[in-house]
């Protein structure tokens, strides 16, 4: 079974999975990345390189190891490789958009693309990988039975744009119970449903059956719910150092993440954070006591109790699937991803 460290960052995750059993895939998947930037060689950066260089590409790696699960370890069909460096690109749009709407001045520790370009230009790289993303899928269809994967990209990039939407609409004066329903619904469509893509679409390119390849997204959409949870809790646990990026960002963007609703509902409406949260203007003294005072509720461990079942039920979907070490890989990646360290 694949050994992960569990104090591996969050970025970290797909190392040990690239370097023992994806080591062959990486240097096609090097070479199609290159020809897919390779036209935008006149209007991309260091800044946008850089995103793609420093990318752990989790993503890619769930659909390779969600591929090699069906197909094993004979050499891996093109269209598989297009797929997940397709799929890259597709979340390297998310990001540039992500640091857009959030107006946030780093990524992993860098310069973002709109702190260094403006918003502007940034929008508009951010789309030129999206559409490089999509031209990517279409190459990857070489039969009938792939159509169906041009529909559920679409269908994946149409949900992630609802879930920016989502959040951005998030009325926090609601009940802590619609809060909640209200944090999966945009979990699902902003980070889930790309994970859903990945293992769906590594299954369904490397030849799976569509039932198959539909338990497969089901998987993936709970890893993503996983790694979401994650997130927000490691925003109010890592420092910048470990982050690149200020800690508690989610409380000072006002952002309800999963730890911050539970918060709320059990510190009440006249407390500070749940004040915060609804508007009241914060220093960085007292987002620093607020952030302190958060961790010391109960819905800090509510939030990890509910990312572990996320990734408990990642596991139990992925039984049916051949007992190989691809499939085992997978189940590793679901528990190190609640189980590593800020």
């Amino acid at each position: 079974m694949l050994t992960l460290d569990a104090g591996a960052p969050a970025g970290d995750i797909a190392l040990g999975m690239r370097s023992e059993l994806l080591a062959d895939d990486l240097p096609h998947f090097d070479a199609i990345l290159d020809e897919a930037l390779a036209p935008q060689r006149d209007y991309l950066s260091d800044t946008e390189h850089a995103i793609y260089r420093q990318g752990k590409r989790l993503r890619p790696a769930v659909l390779l190891l969600a591929a090699r699960m069906i197909h094993g370890p004979e050499p891996l069909p093109h269209k598989v490789q297009q797929g997940a460096v397709s799929l890259e690109m597709l979340h390297v749009a998310t990001l540039i958009h992500d640091d857009i709407v959030d107006d946030s001045a780093l990524r992993r520790g860098l310069p973002s693309v709109n702190a260094a370009r403006g918003t502007e230009a940034a929008v508009l790289v951010g789309d030129l990988q999206f559409v490089q993303a999509i031209r990517g899928f279409v190459r990857a269809i070489d039969r009938d039975s792939d159509m169906a994967l041009i529909e559920l990209v679409l269908d994946t990039a149409f949900q992630i744009g609802c879930g920016e939407l989502d959040e951005l609409r998030t009325d926090m004066n609601q009940t802590p119970e619609r809060l909640v329903a209200h944090y999966w619904r945009t979990c699902d469509r902003k980070t889930a449903v790309l994970f859903g893509l990945a293992a769906e679409a590594g299954v369904t390119l490397a030849g799976g059956r569509t039932s198959d390849a539909r338990r497969a997204g089901f998987c993936g959409r709970r890893l993503g719910r996983a790694l979401q949870v994650m997130d927000d809790l490691f925003d109010l646990a890592q420092d910048e150092a470990g982050s690149g990026k200020p800690r508690g960002m989610d409380l000072l963007r006002r952002r309800a993440s999963l730890p911050l609703v539970y918060a709320m509902a059990e510190l009440g409406p006249q407390h500070r954070v749940s004040r915060v949260l609804r508007g009241e203007p914060l220093d960085a003294e007292s987002l620093e006591r607020c952030v302190a005072e958060v961790r010391g509720t109960t819905g800090f461990a509510r939030a990890y109790a509910d990312a572990r079942t996320q990734a408990l039920e990642a596991i139990e979907l992925l039984r049916p699937f051949p007992a190989n070490r691809y499939r085992y890989a997978l189940e590793d990646l679901a528990l190190h991803i609640v189980d590593r360290r800020p």
